[in-house]
């Protein structure tokens, strides 16, 4: 029996192995593994492709999103609007930088933030509204910045699922004030560890950025504000800068693997597919269906399918468990249960397929049969 991975990477890996180690075996030679003419190439690059100004390095998606806090100069006393439904580096971040993380809930169709609750949670101490691009699917970016800037708000967009993504024509972090990227090993663009950037056009908010990840200093050895030190090695850089070339055929390869899943999977009962909404490009970093509860035990409809999927070989994802307002963590805020039941919904629903650009056509039919058993 067959194994389908949520994502293969050794697969990627292959295709493009002769320019990856070439790109490697060059960094490794010039003994310049920090730094460096490669990590600045890769930076002017993807600010290009993303359209802004500036494009800042750091060493994860985690550091972006703290980094670009920090940088806005958010701290204590500040609150931060953002989704209970993301990886909990969304929320984390905030919290490091001092300020409170203020949620709301979700639109079950997109799994994105309800922009309609947005102004309910504004409150005089809101600095900032962070909005989660989850699983490769943009949030109406037109409707958020009307909001924000109707009160004074920054948007830092979380863009770590969404590299490509569009809303009304505008790559994704090219549309707030500030997106932040995570280059883990399976985001659409990945390397073969951790990574990350911040993108601006704002020339202030770029370099406070490059001056706290560097310990703070702006000059070596002087030091202007407590910093940390996130960088981007080049190792990590040289890989990236040959898979961005790569990244448009791989998105849209992600954009025909949901096109035939939503072919195949179209006439099972007892499962939502994801869709796509008007004005945005979806880049499908996962494909996520909701599974209606069907069972009155103590395992849900979902969990009972996923088991019987890896028995059959098919390994699938849940992203995301438990909603961050009800996660140990943040009790504190004093979320209860029932407090976003549309994400606390969808917790209890949600499961990834395998969802990776070289996916085969017969593997996702594997998957489209395994699901089509199970309910009849």
């Amino acid at each position: 029996m067959n194994t389908i991975p949520p994502v293969d990477l050794v697969r990627q890996y292959k295709n493009i192995s002769d320019e990856i180690d070439r790109a490697v075996l060059e960094v490794v030679r010039s003994g310049r593994y920090i730094g460096g003419a490669i990590v600045s190439d890769f930076e002017e690059q993807l600010a290009e492709y993303v359209g802004t100004s500036h494009c800042i390095s750091c060493n994860s998606g985690t550091d972006a999103l703290y980094l670009a806090l920090r940088a806005l100069n958010i701290g204590a006393g500040d609150e931060v609007i953002t989704t209970p439904f993301t990886f909990i580096a969304t929320a984390e971040t905030i919290s490091l930088a001092g300020a409170k993380p203020v949620f709301v809930d979700i639109e079950r169709n997109t799994f994105n933030m309800d922009i309609s609750a947005i102004e309910a949670a504004i409150t005089p101490q809101t600095k900032a509204i962070i909005p989660v691009h989850l699983f490769g699917q943009p949030v109406n970016m037109a409707r958020l910045m009307d909001i924000a800037q109707k009160h004074n708000l920054y948007v830092i967009e979380d863009c770590a699922q969404s590299t490509g993504a569009k809303w009304g024509g505008n790559i994704v972090g090219n549309i707030g004030h500030v997106g932040c990227f995570s280059f883990f090993p399976t985001k659409n663009l990945g390397t073969c560890g951790d990574g990350g950037a911040i993108t601006t056009n704002d020339p202030a908010i770029a370099q406070t950025i490059r001056v706290i990840k560097e310990h703070g200093s702006a000059q070596r050895y002087y030091h202007d504000v407590v910093g940390i030190n996130s960088r981007l090695d080049s190792i990590q850089a040289a890989i990236l800068r040959v898979k961005l070339s790569y990244l448009e055929q791989w998105n849209e390869q992600r954009r025909e693997v949901a096109r035939r899943y939503h072919q195949l999977l179209a006439s099972i009962p007892n499962i939502q597919l994801p869709q796509e909404t008007n004005g945005g490009d979806h880049v499908w970093n996962q494909y996520t269906i909701l599974v209606k509860n069907q069972s009155s035990q103590e395992k849900t409809t979902r969990d009972d399918l996923r088991e019987k999927l890896q028995e059959k070989g098919i390994i699938s994802m849940i992203y995301y468990p438990i909603p961050l307002h009800l996660q140990k963590v943040y009790q504190n805020l004093g979320y209860k249960n029932g407090a976003f039941p549309i994400a606390e919904q969808a917790a209890e629903e949600v499961l990834s397929l395998p969802m990776f650009p070289d996916i085969s056509v017969e593997e996702q039919e594997q998957v489209a049969y395994a699901l089509g058993d199970y309910f009849s």
